[in-house]
């Protein structure tokens, strides 16, 4: 992991024709975050729950004790992605968030202050990736922009600040009641759609008619009230 900041630049190309390619498809432990949930089960047209039934497992983040999900390898020997082809990506549009940012990682902090969201990035550099051999350069954010992962952090670090949150104020798992409203809320949204209108699990939210035409007819909305569900019920009362 080499620190690297946003207007770096770094050499790195991935096609079909540098050798170790489709190569970090395999051993898989690939995290799906909501957002690559939702972006994956509509590409595939898919509701969610089929979409988590088929594809993945979940289990308790040992540092969180928040629900995490996971892909499920299609070769329980080489651990390899189920959307990966002899020609590459079979998903590759709505491919998750962490391959969109590869080889680099981002993490996030926040100042409790002033609220601000601060950006660290570093290059992942494995052995077995010939990626760096290759002559394109680009910049941090150059690679940000063609890959199109600003859509996917803004998301995404709406789930990281849940996670902070609930390290600092509830370290323990999850209770089975909070669990499941978790796994409704931000992984299973063709679940938690009809329990808001159909069964008025939201109704003492007090939400206006804009925000529920909204999520009625719009995923991502919907996942945005959802992270503002789950913040609510994990931690108005601490």
């Amino acid at each position: 992991m080499i620190p690297i900041s946003i207007d770096d630049t770094f050499k790195f190309s991935c096609s079909a024709k540098v050798p170790c390619f489709n190569e970090c498809c395999r051993d898989l432990n690939q995290f799906l975050t909501p957002y690559d949930i939702l972006c994956l089960k509509n590409h595939l047209d898919m509701t969610s729950g089929a979409f988590l039934e088929r594809y993945t497992t979940q289990h308790t983040g040992p540092e969180t004790g928040l629900p995490v999900i996971a892909l499920k390898p299609d070769d329980a020997l080489n651990l390899k992605c189920p959307f990966v082809t002899p020609s590459g990506c079979s998903v590759y549009n709505a491919r998750p968030s962490s391959c969109r940012m590869y080889p680099l990682a981002r993490a996030v902090s926040r100042s409790r202050e002033t609220g601000k969201v601060t950006e660290h990035f570093a290059l992942i550099k494995e052995s077995h990736c010939r990626g760096f051999e290759q002559e394109t350069t680009q910049t941090v954010r150059q690679w940000i922009e063609n890959q199109k992962i600003t859509g996917y952090n803004e998301m995404n670090d709406m789930l990281m600040e849940i996670i902070s949150l609930k390290n600092r104020a509830r370290p323990d798992p999850l209770d089975m009641k909070s669990n499941h409203f978790f796994h409704i809320a931000l992984y299973d949204l063709d679940r938690f759609r009809p329990n808001i209108f159909e069964k008025g699990l939201l109704d003492y939210f007090h939400l206006d008619s804009d925000i529920m035409e909204a999520v009625k007819n719009d995923d991502v909305e919907l996942l945005k009230l959802g992270h503002r569900w789950i913040k609510q019920i994990l931690f108005t009362n601490l």
